[in-house]
């Protein structure tokens, strides 16, 4: 039998596991994707078996926290029997990003199937704004969404702001405002330069974490937060709030020290780090002959070889990684 837990050459423990469900969206949102996409074959998506062995096999392996990710998870046919299913094995954090779009409907089946918590994309609270940036989504459908995710229980609901100067910067305030008073989380994440987009130019789009933290020290008192997320993010408290307000920061203070995940896309390529081409084809081991779970996990343990100390994003906008964000859900 494999070891029950995985560690790399830099003596980091792997624990956390996101999976692609999906390549395919029903928004296009500007960071994320080209306007006009071409989405991946039926044939080379993992089936939804096929990803639950995966997940099946890194939980044997130590992993305590899975994300389902896409694209977007919801648009993926039958999404609910993977969870059913993923829900059953143990998990200590079992969580879905989603831009929302769906939860108006599938909030509370995903909850009584066994998802434990939700991180919900919400770029801008203007419509025609929110509508910009995402091409082709409707500003009131995920507001209503995180309403029915609120009315569902979850254990964690949690807001993700990608934060754009000239686009939502401005917004950040009245962000924070609706996270209050809906008493939902919220992150501001610096935009990754993930695939090669035209619609703007990411260097002058950049707008640090350190930018956003002063504008919101302007209206409200940010003290560090104690807990470990077990995520990238950096948390802070306000005082008179129990909210947290989270920031990711790949550019300015970059997270690879204590990076505790990798990604499997949803082709079956295990990424060993977001920001390096790194990868294992683990689709070919699946649909071998013979297929068995050790073999599966060997090759996962083999892996963690490849993962390395740290990223390079640079901050000029020029794109280091030629995939979307869509392959891999951020």
């Amino acid at each position: 039998m494999p070891q029950s837990n995985l560690t790399d050459r830099f003596g980091r423990t792997v624990n956390y596991v996101r999976l692609s469900v999906t390549d395919r969206c029903d928004f296009r949102c500007v960071y994320c994707m080209a306007e006009d996409m071409t989405f991946l074959p039926r044939q080379q998506v993992l089936t939804l078996e096929e990803i639950a062995r995966v997940a099946r096999n890194f939980v044997a392996l130590g992993t305590e926290k899975i994300r389902l990710t896409g694209g977007e998870p919801l648009v993926r046919k039958d999404i609910l029997e993977l969870v059913k299913e993923v829900g059953t094995y143990g998990l200590r954090d079992f969580a879905m990003t989603t831009n929302g779009s769906q939860l108006s409907t599938m909030a509370e089946p995903l909850r009584k199937a066994g998802m434990h918590r939700l991180n919900i994309s919400l770029d801008s609270l203007d419509a025609e704004k929110f509508r910009n940036i995402t091409r082709t989504g409707n500003l009131n459908r995920v507001l209503d969404g995180i309403d029915a995710a609120r009315e569902a229980g979850f254990r964690g609901i949690k807001l993700n702001t990608v934060v754009m100067k000239g686009r939502n910067d401005e917004e950040i305030p009245e962000l924070i405002e609706f996270a209050r008073k809906k008493q939902v989380d919220i992150s501001f994440i610096e935009e990754m330069p993930l695939g090669e987009i035209s619609e703007h130019d990411r260097g002058l789009a950049l707008c640090t974490s350190d930018e956003v933290q002063s504008i919101i020290r302007r209206h409200h008192e940010l003290v560090p937060a104690t807990e470990d997320s077990g995520g990238p993010a950096r948390y802070f408290r306000m005082p008179d709030s129990p909210i947290r307000v989270g920031f990711i920061s790949p550019h300015s203070h970059n997270f690879c020290s204590t990076c505790n995940r990798v990604r499997v896309t949803v082709e079956g390529r295990l990424l060993l780090c977001l920001g390096n081409e790194h990868s294992v084809d683990l689709r070919r081991v699946l649909r071998g002959n013979p297929v068995t779970d050790d073999k599966l996990r060997q090759t996962i343990i083999n892996a963690m070889d490849l993962k390395p100390e740290r990223h390079h994003f640079s901050s000029e906008g020029d794109v280091q990684i030629l995939r979307f964000m869509n392959m891999t859900g951020g």
